[in-house]
């Protein structure tokens, strides 16, 4: 028996750009619609913030982990046929490592080349966070990264079919005016659209033309791998779970803030800037209650995306920390936001269970299909 092929929907973007609460609009958007949805997570490693927040709303998810699409792109297709086998998808969702570049060559046409009979490739997007992306451009002061790091997330512009900038509801209506004129006019061939994905204004149209059209056959970018290496290497990347033991029940929202308030402000003393922070309490309740926060810059305010509503005995925390910082010294700031004097109050003891550290290691993607213009990307037939 054959089957229609599915929709595969990319959405990338820099870390922090708000791509997993994205994805669970669109996954929420796609459900109501009556159509099965299937959502693929990415990481350069395992333990994912974002898993735990897409499988406690009930979805089909499958994790990569060790590698980012282009370099795991068997495990992708693996990803693919279990979601199919359990579920079978008319729509997959895929969220790439915040990191990766290069997605069209490395994903989308190896995708349409192989597997064409299996998957109609939607436009890829690229989220932007508006406040992130006025800094890389110019049109605002405040901390940034380095030119290697802005190397690669310029790249993810140059290639993205919609540049999709989320949380306008967070800056003035003048700065989203110069964002877009300025996105439009350095990454021409792409279309600017703006949206706020935390609370789902500005998604209706860039959801229906996902929906409704194919990728197009632009050009493949050049590419400097060994500059887009040095990049990704210059962030430092942490993943920790962490169990939660208290006296007491305790104010869950209150301890995951005052955590990242500790790591900011370590993390600013020593001059470095956060990519991204995200963390996750999941109290054991019989719904999988979770409370989620985040924080995209070194200057930033921590954001509880979701609250627990009511003090918890316990439970299990998951960290994950990208910032353009020595892992190693990550570690070290972590260990002292954990430590027992700055929670004895509560008499809350927190304990790592399991860690992981490290830089990037070079992309090597599985494969890459270089497209001139005027050329179309090979198909399956």
């Amino acid at each position: 028996m054959t089957h229609d092929p599915a929709r595969y929907i990319m959405i990338g973007g820099f870390l922090g750009a708000g791509k997993t609460t994205a994805v669970d609009q669109l996954a929420k958007d796609l459900t109501a619609r009556g159509m099965r949805v299937g959502l693929i997570t990415n990481d350069q490693s395992s333990g994912l913030v974002d898993t735990a927040v897409l499988r406690s709303r009930g979805f089909a998810v499958e994790e990569i982990a060790g590698g980012c699409f282009c370099c795991r792109f068997d495990s992708l297709q693996q990803a693919a046929g279990k979601l199919t086998a359990e579920s079978r998808p008319e729509v997959f969702l895929a969220e790439p490592v915040g990191s990766c570049t290069d997605l069209l060559a490395t994903v989308s046409y190896p995708l349409r080349r192989i597997y064409g009979d299996r998957f109609r490739i939607a436009p890829l997007s690229v989220l932007v966070d508006p406040r992130r992306a006025a800094r890389i451009l110019g049109l605002a002061e405040g901390r940034s990264f380095s030119p290697k790091v802005v190397y690669v997330y310029k790249k993810q512009l140059e290639e993205a079919q919609y540049i999709v900038v989320n949380k306008v509801d967070e800056i003035a209506d003048e700065l989203r005016e110069r964002l877009v004129d300025a996105l439009s006019r350095e990454f021409g061939r792409a279309r600017v659209l703006c949206a706020s994905a935390k609370h789902g204004t500005g998604l209706a149209a860039w959801f229906e033309q996902l929906l409704a059209s194919e990728a197009d056959d632009r050009a493949t970018m050049e590419l400097d791998y060994d500059l887009y290496a040095e990049g990704e290497a210059e962030l430092g990347w942490l993943n920790a779970t962490i169990e939660v033991a208290a006296q007491s029940p305790f104010d869950g929202n209150g301890l995951l803030l005052r955590l990242t308030q500790i790591l900011r402000d370590r993390i600013q003393a020593e001059g470095a800037e956060i990519a991204h922070l995200k963390m996750t309490l999941d109290s054991g309740g019989p719904a999988g209650l979770l409370s989620v926060v985040s924080l995209v810059s070194t200057d930033g305010e921590p954001d509880l995306r979701e609250s627990l509503l009511d003090r918890v005995p316990g439970g299990k925390l998951i960290l994950n920390l990208r910032a353009e910082m020595d892992p190693e010294r990550l570690s070290a700031l972590v260990a002292e936001a954990l430590s027992g004097e700055n929670h004895a109050t509560d008499g809350i003891v927190l304990t790592n269970q399991h860690e992981e550290r490290f830089r990037p290691a070079r992309p090597t993607p599985t494969h890459r299909i270089a497209v001139d213009d005027g050329d179309t990307a090979p198909d399956h037939s």
